[in-house]
C-alpha cells in the first residue's frame, strides 16, 4: 500500500467516544477519565507533566551565567542584573506569550507546533504561504526532537552532579549513575507512563516545596536581593557589561526552556490548570529559589560552582540528590512522551512513514509508545553524555533548539491572529513584535552556542524536517503519478465489467487506498489479471482531518457503488488511532458484513523506479524510496491477521 496516513489500533471504548460524540466534546476528554475531574486534580497532574523541564532547571541555569563558559563576575550589580532578567524573562515569556497569548491557539483543545502549524495554515490561499507555514512547522517539529536529546542529558546530568557537593570523593561516580538512569529510563519505556505517571504529581509538589522553602531562607538572611525584581537592575547590567551581557542571555534563557511544553500538552489537560498550576505554585517557587541562589551568591561568592545545591544545608544533600534525580526523571520523561506523541502525529499527517507503535493504555489513547524513536533517543543522550561529560558543557548545547522553536512560534503565532482571530495587522504586529522581540534577543544571544554544541539540535532539526518534507512530497508525487492509472468508478463497473463480466466470488474482500476516490490499482490488477471480483466488496480508505479529533457521529461516509460494492471513508482526527475493524463493524447497520474470519483484505505494494529528476531530486526520491521499503509492514501496522491478506505489487517510475 502506498504510504496511507492510516494506523491501526485494538478496538477501544466505542461506547465510550458515542457519548462523547452526543454530548459533543472530543472523546480524548471522556476515555479513561471521569466526566469532570476537578481543578485541583488537573493542576496536579499538570505539574507532575507540564511543568517537570521548567521545574528542573534551578539545577543549572544561574550557575551558567557565573560559571559557565561566558561567565561574568559574580558581583553585586551582576548578580541583581541576572536576577532581574530571570524574572522578566518568566514574565514575558511564559506569562505573557504563552498562558496568555499562545495557549489561546488551541487547535481544538490541542496544542503543539504542529497543531499551531495546521491552524496557521487553515485559511491561507496562497500555496506559497501554506508552504512556508508548513516548513516553519515542521522544521520546529524537528527542533523538538533536538530538545529531547538534550534534555534528559542535561537534566540527569545536573542532578547527579550534586554527589559532588555532598561528597566529592563521589565524583568518579557521577557519569556512570548518569548512564545507568538513562539507560533504565528508556529501557522501561515500553511499560507507558500511566502507574508511574500518578507519583509524577506528589513528586513535583515535593519538589517546588522544596524549592521555594531553600530560596526563602537565603532570601531572609539577605532580603535586599528582592530589589531585582525592578527592571533597572537588568537595564544598568547591559550597560556595565555590554556584549559580555548581551552573551548571558544564552544562559538566562535556560529558565524558560520548558515553555514550549505548556502548549504541547494543552490538549492533555486544559488551558486553565496548566495556567493555575503555573501562577499558583511554580513561578513563585521558581522565583524565590532564583532569587534565594542570589543571595546565597551574593554571600557567598564560593558557593558559585553548583549554588542550587549551596542552598541545602549538610544534612539535606543527599536527599536532596535523590529528590533532584526524581524530579529530572520526570522532566525527561515527559520530554520522551512528547517525542513519541510528535511521531504519532507526523505518521497520520502524512509527514511519516508508517512506524511501530504500541498504546501503552487502553484508556488513555495519548500514551503512546514508538520503539524507534525511543532507541535512537536512548543512543543520542547516552552518547551526549559520554561526549560532553558535564551538565556545564552540555548548557553551552542547550536553548538553541528551544529558543528557534520559540521564534517559530511567534511567527505562526502572527498568522493565526490575522487568518484565525481577524486581528488588525497593526494589533497583530504589536502585540506579537513585542514578544518577538524578546524571543530574538534571547535567539540571537544564543547563536553564540552554534559552535560549542548548539549545532547538534539544529542539525537534528534540519535532519527531521529533510525527512517529513520529502515524504510529504514523495507522497504527492507517487499519488500525480498514479492518479492516471486510475479510472472513475462508474466507468469501471458500468463499461469493462458488464463487457467482459469477471468470475464472482462469494466471499467478502476489503481494498484499502490512501485515495478516497478512483479505483485502487490493486483491484485494477486483480481484475486485469485473475478476472475476479469479490462479493461484497468494500474500497476502504482512512482519511486524516487537519483537526485532532472526529466525533464517531461523523467518521463513517458509506456509499453503494453497485449492488454489492461499496466504497467506505473512515475520518479521523491527527491524535485519533484509526480502527479498521471498528469501521467495517459499523458497516452492519448497512446490512453488510466485512467482519468475518473470511474476508480477504487486499494491500497494494508499491516498488519505486527513481527516474530523472522532475518534481523532485534524485537524491530525495531516492531517500523517499529508502523510506516507504522501511516503513512497518503494513499488515502488521493495521492489525490485519497474515492469514487474510494479499499484496498486490506493481512498480512505479518517480
Amino acid at each position: 500500500m502506498n504510504g496511507e496516513v492510516v494506523t491501526h489500533g485494538d478496538m477501544v471504548a466505542a461506547a465510550s467516544e458515542s457519548s462523547a460524540a452526543a454530548a459533543g466534546k472530543s472523546p480524548a476528554t471522556t476515555l479513561g477519565a471521569a466526566p469532570q475531574v476537578s481543578l485541583a486534580a488537573s493542576m496536579l497532574a499538570a505539574l507532575g507533566v507540564v511543568y517537570g523541564d521548567i521545574g528542573t532547571s534551578p539545577l543549572y541555569a544561574l550557575r551558567e551565567c557565573f560559571h559557565g563558559p561566558l561567565a561574568l563576575p559574580a558581583s553585586v550589580g551582576n548578580i541583581l542584573g541576572v536576577l532581574s532578567l530571570i524574572f522578566w524573562a518568566l514574565l514575558l515569556i511564559i506569562s505573557l506569550k504563552y498562558l496568555t497569548f499562545v495557549m489561546r491557539a488551541d487547535n481544538d483543545g490541542e496544542g503543539g507546533i504542529l497543531a499551531l502549524m495546521v491552524l496557521a495554515s487553515q485559511k491561507l490561499k496562497s500555496v506559497r504561504q501554506s508552504w512556508v507555514v508548513m516548513i516553519l512547522g515542521l522544521f520546529g517539529a524537528g527542533l523538538l526532537y533536538g530538545d529531547g536529546i538534550i534534555t534528559p542529558a542535561i537534566s540527569v546530568l545536573s542532578a547527579v552532579e550534586g554527589l559532588r557537593v555532598a561528597s566529592p570523593s563521589l565524583g568518579a561516580l557521577v557519569l556512570p549513575i548518569t548512564v545507568g538512569i538513562l539507560v533504565a529510563l528508556f529501557v522501561l519505556q515500553h511499560r507507558g507512563t500511566a502507574r508511574v505517571g500518578r507519583l509524577f504529581g506528589p513528586v513535583m509538589i515535593v519538589w517546588f516545596g522544596l524549592l521555594g522553602i531553600l530560596g526563602l531562607g537565603a532570601i531572609v538572611r539577605h532580603p535586599a536581593v528582592l530589589g531585582a525584581v525592578s527592571p533597572h537592575h537588568a537595564v544598568m547590567f547591559f550597560v556595565r557589561n555590554q556584549l559580555g551581557g548581551f552573551l548571558i542571555l544564552g544562559a538566562v534563557f535556560l529558565v524558560v526552556t520548558g515553555g514550549e511544553a505548556l502548549y504541547a500538552d494543552m490538549g492533555h489537560f486544559g488551558a486553565r490548570p496548566i495556567r493555575w498550576a503555573w501562577f499558583a505554585f511554580v513561578l513563585p517557587a521558581l522565583v524565590v529559589n532564583y532569587f534565594g541562589q542570589g543571595a546565597l551568591l551574593i554571600a557567598e561568592p564560593s558557593a558559585v560552582d553548583n549554588p542550587f545545591y549551596h542552598l541545602a544545608p549538610a544534612w539535606l544533600q543527599y536527599p536532596l540528590v535523590a529528590l533532584a534525580m526524581a524530579a529530572t526523571v520526570i522532566a525527561s520523561q515527559a520530554v520522551i512522551t512528547g517525542a513519541f506523541s510528535l511521531a504519532y502525529q507526523a505518521v497520520h499527517l502524512g509527514l511519516s512513514p508508517r512506524m511501530a507503535v504500541v498504546h501503552t493504555s487502553k484508556d488513555e489513547r495519548g500514551q503512546v509508545y514508538v520503539p524507534l524513536v525511543n532507541w535512537v533517543l536512548l543512543v543520542a543522550v547516552v552518547g551526549l553524555v559520554l561526549v560532553f561529560q558535564s551538565s556545564s558543557n552540555l548548557a553551552s548545547a542547550y536553548g538553541m533548539a528551544v529558543t528557534t522553536t520559540m521564534v517559530i512560534t511567534a511567527l505562526l503565532l502572527y498568522v493565526v491572529a490575522r487568518q484565525q482571530w481577524g486581528w488588525s495587522a497593526l494589533l497583530a504586529a504589536s502585540v506579537v513584535g513585542l514578544i518577538l522581540l524578546v524571543d530574538l534577543g534571547f535567539f540571537t544571544a544564543n547563536l553564540a552556542k552554534v559552535l560549542s554544541g548548539g549545532w547538534l539540535p539544529l542539525l537534528v532539526g534540519i535532519g527531521v524536517c529533510v525527512l517529513m518534507t520529502t515524504w510529504q512530497r514523495g507522497r504527492e508525487l507517487v499519488d500525480s503519478n498514479i492518479q492516471p492509472q486510475q479510472v472513475d468508478a462508474n466507468l469501471l463497473f458500468a463499461a469493462e465489467i458488464a463487457a467482459d463480466p469477471p468470475h464472482l466470488v462469494a466471499m467478502p474482500a476489503v481494498y484499502l487506498t490512501s485515495s478516497a476516490g478512483g479505483i485502487p490499482l490493486a483491484l485494477i490488477h486483480n481484475l486485469h489479471h485473475n478476472r475476479v471480483l469479490h462479493q461484497p466488496l468494500a474500497i476502504l480508505s482512512l482519511v486524516t482531518e487537519r483537526r485532532p479529533y472526529v466525533p464517531l457521529d461523523e467518521r463513517l461516509e458509506f456509499k453503494r457503488l453497485d449492488q454489492n460494492m461499496y466504497r467506505l471513508v473512515a475520518h479521523y482526527g491527527f491524535k485519533q488511532k484509526h480502527n479498521v475493524p471498528n469501521i467495517l463493524d459499523q458497516c452492519r447497520q448497512y446490512d453488510v458484513d466485512f467482519t468475518g474470519p473470511e474476508t480477504t483484505f487486499f494491500l497494494g505494494h508499491l516498488v519505486f523506479d527513481v527516474t530523472g529528476n522532475r518534481g523532485l531530486s534524485r537524491w530525495r526520491k531516492r531517500l523517499f524510496a529508502w523510506m516507504a521499503k522501511n516503513a512497518r509492514d503494513a499488515s502488521k501496522y493495521f492489525g490485519i491477521p497474515a492469514t487474510q491478506v494479499i499484496e498486490i505489487g506493481s512498480r512505479l517510475e518517480i
